[in-house]
């Protein structure tokens, strides 16, 4: 699976934000956001909140990628 951080990182671009706004609707430093788009992973709760400010549920995208790979595993046993 991609990075978290470059799945936001991709969905932040294509709705053609800027960095201000997000960090604005984080309410954290615009240096952070830069630290996010880098995370191989996340906090939960973070991830909810930038799922609900970018209307982008990238939890159903993790779970999406367990449910590959589980089947994966299932069909191969």
């Amino acid at each position: 699976m991609t990075p978290i951080g470059e799945l936001i990182r991709i969905e932040f671009l294509k709705q053609e934000r800027s960095v201000a706004w997000f960090a604005r609707k984080l309410a954290c430093d615009r240096t952070n956001i830069y630290r996010i788009f880098e995370k191989q992973s996340i906090d939960t709760e973070q991830l909810k909140r930038i799922s609900i400010i970018l209307n982008h549920n990238f939890l159903a995208d993790i779970a999406n990628d367990v449910d590959d790979k589980l089947s994966v595993k299932n069909s191969q046993q």
